[in-house]
């Protein structure tokens, strides 16, 4: 394996670090607060290709390799994670579906819009009574002439609000189960697409969630993506392949966190002498550092096995799970370690904190990532057998 990254990666990885601690991180507060990512940041965004990263260069993106895309993670998991979500799930399961199963004109219609951050991107799977058993969707699609009739809703769809392709998943024969769901690319103005309210969350703010609701949603045929019953099958993979990017950006919110709380140990003096040299402060650094070298090793281990075009249906599923245990547990010993001004709203630590919570719920909660590597290894031990 080989970790180096190329030149060109190393050069947009210090332009990146320098966007986000000079553009996004002076009004990471004020994103905090209103609720809104500036629309100049999201212009520099633009323009820096982010919003393309994970788009080849013929249609306009950047092209970047898994590797490539994990090291962009990192730097803009360092600041505000309303923003990184913002990049991360469009170009996560947002755009990764079109790339790897759409039609040339599929591609070419969609891709380079959305390479360009004209068109975002968002996944709309989850429904009210299916979010882990994702098979279980309610939404229907019924095939009349040119086009499918969608019926159904979705919620906590990120990117929801500001998005402008879906790639929305409806059952097409209920008969068949998890064989019978197909898989859409469905634009915001086709007719009987209604955004719903934006929901009120913990953190992440300035990403914005919404639930969506298809009364009689038009959609065309040429707009399956993929073939028809393999939507659910489709949306495992987009979903595992996004496993390693989201445990990048995870490891770029811990490193931010550990060298804050390095930071502040050295400066904050107790008892005469900086809490650095108190032991108890000194192992709350050393295991937080432990941590984030594991996860570092570990997902981009799984990144090049991506791109290697190796399996790694067990390996995202441990890299997700053990990204989000990592973050909330370097999280919290941040405000620990910044005692009171940890649980400050007035600073960034408290922010992180609650951010951390969700990494364990969305794009697979941690309890269904250990049921997919359990049942990976009863698979791999019955092989061996």
């Amino acid at each position: 394996m080989e970790f180096t990254l190329p030149k060109e990666i190393e050069t947009l990885k210090r332009i990146v670090r320098d966007f986000v601690k000079n553009e996004v991180e002076p009004v990471a507060m004020e994103i905090e607060e209103k609720n809104e990512i500036p629309q100049r940041v999201i212009d520099l965004a633009k323009e820096l290709g982010l919003f393309g990263i994970s788009i080849p260069e013929e249609y306009g993106g950047l092209g970047l390799s898994m590797v490539g895309k994990c090291a962009i993670y990192e730097e803009i998991g360092k600041t505000h994670n309303g923003f990184t979500s913002l990049i991360g799930a469009h170009t996560g399961i947002g755009t990764v579906g079109i790339v790897q199963l759409g039609t040339e004109e599929q591609k070419k219609r969609y891709l380079p819009k959305m390479a360009s951050g004209q068109w975002i991107g968002a996944f709309a799977l989850t429904e009210p009574s299916a979010g882990s058993n994702a098979a279980a969707i309610k939404t229907t699609a019924v095939r009349k002439g040119d086009r499918y009739i969608i019926n159904g809703s979705k919620h906590y769809i990120t990117n929801a609000r500001d998005a402008h392709v879906f790639t929305v998943m409806a059952v097409t024969d209920p008969a068949k189960g998890p064989k019978g769901i197909t898989s859409f690319i469905v634009e915001r103005d086709f007719p009987g697409f209604i955004v719903g309210k934006t929901e009120k969350k913990m953190g992440l703010h300035g990403s914005h969630s919404c639930e969506l609701f298809f009364e009689d949603l038009e959609v065309p045929v040429e707009n399956v993506l993929g073939k028809e019953g393999e939507g659910y099958f489709n949306a495992l993979k987009i979903l595992t392949e996004g496993r390693a990017g989201l445990a990048a950006r995870n490891l770029g919110s811990c490193q931010y966190l550990l060298d804050r709380s390095i930071q502040y140990a050295m400066e904050r003096v107790q008892f005469g002498k900086p809490i650095i040299e108190q032991q108890a402060v000194l192992h709350m650094l050393a295991d937080m550092a432990l941590d984030i070298e594991a996860l570092r090793s570990m997902t981009y281990r799984v990144a090049w096995m991506v791109d290697q075009g190796i399996k790694v249906i067990k390996e995202a599923a441990m890299v997700k799970l053990f990204g989000s245990e990592v973050y909330n547990r370097v999280a919290d010993k941040a405000v620990q370690i910044h005692g009171g001004l940890g649980y400050s709203a007035e600073y960034p630590i408290e922010r992180f904190y609650r951010d951390a919570r969700i990494t364990k719920i969305y794009e697979g909660t941690s309890e269904i990532q250990r049921n997919i590597i359990g049942t990976q290894l009863i698979k791999e031990y019955k092989k061996k057998g």
